[in-house]
């Protein structure tokens, strides 16, 4: 019997090309969306591919939306629903930096949790999570984001040691720099609040960083990668991709270590 896999975020990006991928080879697809205009869109663009795939609101900072987790029975459960910001986290206002925290962190553990009791009660499954390059490497101005999937990080590495007593498997995923407008519009974000006659972060060096979004990839080798590793039965604990980005990560990690101030 083919897998079922639920899938957080799913309205937009990688995970809504994840999700229609994985529904064209035979898996049964549970996708969420933030908001019910996603869910819309997401519905008719399955029924034009004449794809089987359930989609619902699932907005994971509401209480009352996680409660619609504990209805469903699944293989496999993909924490991606995020939020990305960028801003020196010198000067980042706090209710910004909180509320990064609140989806990334932890309304995804809360959904987390209610996707483990449900695999710990089966004695089967795997848990996901939608990590990133930033889970390990951390640029000025990405601080924000580079903070939350740093938590996400250490919170996978614990949970895995301690579900693997109960047969469920737990796994990241860290792309790199993809192009779906999820890293432009966090761009957008700091120009919200930042005033060059009140900060003292320079304009220039932020604007200067941002030139790195002109070189990101092309989601779809990105979503084939997850096609093939999300229903997989093993591979790696970390998947990191595309290769270039798993070696720089790798060499920043060295780099940390040989580090002075």
């Amino acid at each position: 019997m083919a897998k079922t896999i639920f899938i957080t975020g799913a309205g937009s990006g990688l995970a809504r090309g994840a999700s229609l991928g994985l529904a064209k080879k035979g898996y049964r697809v549970i996708a969420t969306t933030e908001i019910t205009s996603q869910k819309t869109d997401l519905m008719r663009e399955a029924r034009e591919e004449k794809l089987d795939i359930e989609v619902f609101k699932l907005d994971i900072t509401n209480p009352r939306d996680r409660v619609e987790i504990e209805k469903y029975e699944f293989d496999v459960f993909v924490a991606n629903a995020a939020i990305n910001e960028r801003g020196p986290l010198g000067e980042v206002p706090m209710d910004r930096f909180r509320k990064i925290f609140e989806v990334n962190v932890f309304a995804t553990l809360e959904t987390v949790q209610a996707a483990a009791r449900k695999l710990v009660k089966k004695g089967s499954g795997k848990i996901v999570f939608m990590s990133s390059m930033a889970g390990i490497m951390a640029a000025p101005y990405g601080g924000p984001y580079a903070a939350t999937k740093h938590a996400l990080e250490g919170i996978a590495s614990s949970l895995q040691k301690e579900l693997e007593g109960f047969g469920v498997q737990v796994a990241t995923i860290n792309p790199g720099p993809y192009e779906t407008g999820f890293n432009d519009r966090a761009a957008e974000e700091q120009w919200k609040w930042y005033d060059e006659k009140l900060n003292f972060t320079r304009k220039q060096d932020m604007k200067e960083k941002e030139e790195g979004l002109n070189n990101q990839f092309d989601p779809k080798d990105m979503i084939e990668k997850m096609i093939e590793i999300l229903p997989a039965d093993h591979h790696k604990f970390r998947t990191a991709y595309p290769e270039e980005t798993e070696q720089q990560m790798k060499k920043t990690e060295q780099e940390r270590w040989d580090m002075e101030i």
